[in-house]
């Protein structure tokens, strides 16, 4: 089994009031991916999902897909070794 990571992503652009948190969470759990899905104050997306590689850059793709609700700008990514404390998968 591949070993599980920690991605850390900021959406930015119009991502907010369209349903991304939803579709995001959607599609990470389709992935098997725990984490979350959080509005910033600046009008940001931060994503954070925990899982196999493969699954998050999979949703990393997706959420740089034209196929998002609203309108994505930039996708920051960031990686670490998963932390192993989220379950299921959140929209906050």
């Amino acid at each position: 089994m591949a070993e599980a990571e920690r991605l850390s992503a900021w959406v930015h652009g119009q991502v907010q009031g369209v349903g991304f948190r939803w579709w995001t969470r959607s599609r990470a759990l389709e992935l098997g991916l725990a984490g979350h899905a959080t509005n910033t104050a600046d009008g940001r997306v931060h994503v954070v999902a925990e899982g196999p590689r493969r699954a998050a850059e999979r949703l990393l793709a997706l959420l740089r897909s034209p196929d998002t609700p609203g309108r994505v700008s930039l996708v920051v990514e960031s990686w670490e070794p998963a932390r192993g404390d989220l379950s299921g998968f959140e929209e906050r």
